[in-house]
């Protein structure tokens, strides 16, 4: 992905993870895959995760009594037994840890490539008597001017106030052609600590602080050990820890019953119970699914603030999307020659065509590429034409033909007035009815005149992203609606939405509308998305459940969301949302998976626990387990060998169709409800075969 080229700074490593791209986790991930879950076995970091803290319990208690069967009273377990089954308890923590240490490997190499950036950066801070001095980046404080010259990587966050220049900015957005900066602009004046400038020097001026700056933000993100746990995965958890909580209040109440009926249950045999009861499947991948989550989005390269901003776009219930860059190409490309009376298409094309020769925008660009493709073609003596720009004041560009031809283009007012004033030509009758016509399609009218004479319109269209009507109905079909801010006027906006297949629209949309409108939909307990990059964003950004901002956008905006793409991509907003809904559907269905799970387990192992002391129990054995021992460790072991078999399903995540939550969960129900019922009562019957000749 582009975003792992961006971000993986040192050369070895970046070597080791492209070869991870084609092979999976490299050999640096899987060294560090292997150790971290060492590390995580600490208490103080179990016990965060209640299910498999009671596990870790279990474990201590089952050493314990491999050292000493005897240690909690008269036992008829030996210490290979309980030694078996302490291996296999701690396995089932092992997998646990593996499964979150997986998922934080890849973010803890970027996060690491990251450091390296900052690490031995110095700055030449601009002294207050004109002098200069080297000082580590670290000691920069908010308000210093540092020069950066080229070839030197700027040291910290900033806004130029002096000079131009080229930066490379690829470490950030992956994107290999250097950006301009120069002051005065709200976006070309911010520069990120870590560029580089490749030509001349700036002078900028410090505006974060040690700490703070944006590549310290992302080494905090991109590190899944610090991420914060969503609510929903809160809620959860306290849901797990209370079914963890019954299960060993029952299991413990277990013991009397069991010496009441004189049933011969040692304690290593409890603990096994309660940890092939309560719900350790979900409990060890729980973490896993929310921080494969946020690195998801780092993949799409986009930054994720917090995981609530990724969960609540899986629940959004409105898009707010701009219209220009976002629903529409941006530039606005030639789809039409509309000539006059008394003037043929061709003779207008070719026109046109020799009107955008030195035209090096968009607009010029593409006309001359529409026209070629309807036959437009060069001429004698072109090579003698001098080509005039685009002005603020004229409003029009052109062309001087080397046969004395003078060739213009521009607003239809400006030509209008062009002609007449230089040539005295009347304005065609049916000129205005064709631009008005134009107009309200949306798209711009550019007039064409030769020699005074207006031959006709050139129609410009901001034409819609491939797709975008396919990704409105696909979001439709979600529950989503669709909103599209522009400033335009009612007119274009309404042909644009209509286009875009889109709900609605609010065209001539100020800053407060746009806060005004999210407000409104919040009020009605919707959560709300939407893109911006201009200081001007920044309240509604702030305002909105999801704010995807843009990270060519201003340092208000993109302080405000909770989401920065590094592409600048607006559209990603829709991505953004399938990315959540992939998040929320991998955990509901892993939980109905292990829930379901559990319930198997009850009646595949109850019966043969009890069978001895409650002979009438056996015909509750319908897995005609051999013995309470084998049906303990048979659970056990399919207990904690799920957990690794589905930890690729928790990283990549369950797929997600564009359909409603009904049927979602109907689907969901039916595969992963269904199979945690079946998979248990087929695993352990295999294991217990396999267990049977050597207990």
């Amino acid at each position: 992905m582009k975003a792992q080229k961006a971000l993986l700074l040192n050369p070895r490593l970046t070597s080791t993870v492209r070869k991870g791209q084609r092979h999976g986790y490299n050999a640096e991930l899987l060294k560090l895959i292997l150790v971290e879950p060492l590390k995580k076995l600490d208490p103080r970091l179990q016990i965060k995760n209640p299910v498999m803290f009671v596990v870790w319990l279990g474990t201590l208690v089952t050493a314990a009594l491999t050292v000493n069967p005897q240690l909690f009273g008269p036992s008829h377990a030996s210490s290979l037994y309980n030694g078996v089954v302490t291996f296999i308890l701690f396995i089932t923590v092992w997998f646990a840890n593996l499964a979150e240490a997986m998922a934080e490997g890849r973010g803890k190499a970027k996060a690491a490539s990251l450091r390296h950036t900052t690490s031995e950066l110095n700055a030449l801070r601009l002294l207050d008597n004109g002098k200069t001095e080297t000082v580590p980046a670290a000691a920069l404080r908010k308000g210093d001017l540092v020069r950066v010259n080229r070839d030197e990587l700027v040291p910290t966050d900033g806004e130029v106030v002096e000079g131009v220049a080229y930066v490379d900015e690829s470490m950030i957005t992956g994107e290999s052609a250097p950006v301009v900066k120069e002051p005065g602009s709200e976006v070309a004046s911010t520069v990120t600590g870590g560029t580089r400038v490749i030509s001349d020097s700036l002078v900028i001026l410090v505006t974060a602080s040690p700490g703070h700056t944006f590549l310290d933000r992302m080494i905090s993100l991109v590190e899944g050990a610090k991420r914060q746990k969503t609510p929903n995965e809160i809620a959860l958890t306290v849901l797990l820890s209370v079914l963890t909580l019954i299960f060993v209040i029952v299991v413990t109440a277990i013991a009397p019953v069991a010496a009441y009926l004189n049933a011969q249950i040692n304690v290593a045999d409890l603990v096994a119970l309660i940890v092939a009861l309560i719900p350790t499947t979900i409990g060890a991948l729980l973490s896993a699914i929310g921080i494969a989550g946020i690195d998801r989005t780092m993949r799409f390269n986009m930054l994720a603030m917090s995981g609530k901003a990724v969960e609540a776009a899986g629940d959004v219930n409105t898009l707010l999307l701009d219209k220009t860059g976002t629903i529409t190409m941006g530039n606005r490309q030639a789809t039409e020659f509309l000539p006059v009376s008394g003037c043929s298409r061709h003779e207008l094309m070719q026109a046109s065509y020799l009107a955008s020769l030195f035209d090096t925008t968009p607009e010029g660009k593409s006309t001359i590429a529409f026209a070629t493709a309807q036959g437009a073609h060069s001429e004698a003596r072109q090579e003698e034409a001098v080509g005039t720009d685009f002005s603020a004041q004229t409003r029009m560009s052109g062309t001087d033909m080397g046969d004395g031809r003078v060739i213009r283009k521009g607003a239809v007012d400006s030509v209008v007035s062009y002609v007449k004033e230089k040539y005295g030509t009347p304005t065609p009758a049916d000129l205005r009815r064709i631009a008005e016509s134009v107009s309200k399609l949306g798209a711009t009218p550019l007039a064409v005149a030769v020699n005074g004479r207006i031959l006709g319109i050139i129609t410009l269209s901001d034409v819609l992203k491939p797709g975008i009507r396919e990704r409105a109905a696909e979001l439709r079909a979600m529950g989503i609606r669709t909103v599209m801010v522009t400033g335009d006027n009612p007119t274009t906006a309404s042909v644009i939405a209509a286009e875009a297949g889109l709900d609605t629209f609010v065209a001539q949309a100020t800053p407060e509308d746009k806060l005004k409108l999210i407000r409104s939909e919040q009020a009605q307990g919707h959560l709300v998305a939407m893109t911006g990059d201009g200081t001007n964003d920044a309240p509604a950004l702030a305002q909105a459940d999801v704010g995807l901002a843009m990270y060519t956008g201003t340092m208000p905006a993109k302080e405000a969301a909770n989401i920065i793409d590094l592409d600048s991509d607006p559209t990603k907003l829709l991505d953004l949302v399938s990315i959540g809904k992939r998040m929320l559907i991998t955990r509901g269905a892993l939980t109905t998976f292990s829930i379901a799970n559990d319930v198997a387990k009850y009646f595949a192992i109850l019966p043969a626990l009890f069978m001895v002391a409650l002979p009438g129990l056996a015909v509750l054995n319908v897995m005609h387990l051999a013995t309470p021992q084998s049906a303990i460790l048979s659970a056990l072991i399919f207990n904690a060998l799920i957990i690794p078999a589905l930890i690729p399903l928790a990283l990549r995540g369950v797929k997600f169709m564009p359909k409603s939550a009904e049927s979602m969960f109907y689907r969901n129900l039916m595969v992963y409800g269904v199979g945690g019922l079946v998979a248990p009562f087929i695993g352990i019957k295999l294991i217990d075969l396999c267990l049977t000749p050597f207990l």
